[in-house]
């Protein structure tokens, strides 16, 4: 019978710092589309079988008014499952389980955040016993990302203004065209 591989973390010493190299590219990200088939099949697993804590804060995000914004339940974001996934802010939420693994949930984080996407980390407990806390700090969190995205949304159209590079904001109006 041969062995299986399985997902082994290199002890600290051997480990850098560093954020490992994704190359955001495709649905994928360079990930093998079997690779790509199990994580899915995962998340799917994982939302069947949720912790009371998810249950929780899901239940909450179901009844809250998130305007354009929505919180997707374990998904699939490059090569990590997220607890909950807001691809229009770029932010993800992880709830933080006893007996999760650390380095590995802050090696994925990283890998996350070199991608532009921020992770936002909740105690399991917390949920459980402050909810109120826990949501006044999703929506401070929101709040900023937001702010975040607009300021780069600035930027990127004021280096492309003038350039001729097809720089159009929207609230770019043409009058009435006449033939």
């Amino acid at each position: 019978m041969t062995d299986r591989k399985t997902l082994q973390i290199k002890p600290a010493s051997e480990q850098d710092d560093a954020a490992p190299a994704i190359r955001k590219k495709g649905r994928g990200w360079e990930i093998s589309e079997t690779r790509l088939d199990t994580l899915h099949d995962r998340a799917r697993e994982m939302r069947r079988h949720p912790s009371e804590a998810h249950k929780a804060l899901a239940a909450k995000f179901a009844e809250a008014d998130l305007g354009k914004y929505s919180f997707k339940r374990f998904a699939v974001v490059g090569s990590a499952i997220v607890d909950f996934n807001c691809h229009n802010l770029g932010m993800a939420i992880d709830i933080d389980e006893e007996g999760e693994n650390e380095a590995l949930a802050t090696r994925r984080d990283k890998s996350l955040e070199a991608v532009g996407i921020k992770v936002m980390r909740l105690k399991a407990s917390d949920i459980l016993e402050n909810m109120d806390a826990v949501l006044d700090r999703i929506t401070a969190g929101m709040r900023i990302r937001i702010g975040e995205r607009r300021e780069a949304r600035a930027r990127h159209f004021e280096q492309k203004r003038g350039t001729g590079q097809g720089y159009k904001p929207r609230n770019f109006r043409d009058g009435p065209k006449e033939y």
